[in-house]
């Protein structure tokens, strides 16, 4: 009787500790992150913008439009034709002076 009491009280410890192990699981363990969620992506934008008021302001200089569109179509055509990626392969292999020329 003394061994199934103890091997009981062995079974119910494990249960319980496997459940409030299972509980803490489910717990909200971030409120502290997520209050903060975003804000180093809000800082990170603001610190970009020059002028955040430069809409405002009626003496920003002006691009003429031939300008601004030769800009647009050399940055459309930038991504019709990109560069190619260069061969890693042959970096350092090529018709270059080696030195030590056996003299």
């Amino acid at each position: 009787m003394k061994i199934q009491s103890s091997l009981l009280q062995s079974v119910v410890t494990v249960v319980a500790s496997v459940s409030l192990c299972a509980v803490a699981g489910c717990a909200a363990t971030t409120p502290a992150y997520d209050s903060h969620f975003g804000n180093s992506v809000k800082v990170l934008m603001a610190q970009q913008v020059i002028n955040p008021d430069a809409s405002r302001n009626p003496n920003n200089p002006a691009v003429d439009g031939q300008a601004a569109h030769a800009a647009i179509e050399r940055y459309n055509k930038s991504f019709q034709s990109p560069t190619p990626a260069p061969n890693v392969f042959t970096i350092g292999v090529g018709s270059g002076s080696g030195g030590g020329g056996g003299q």
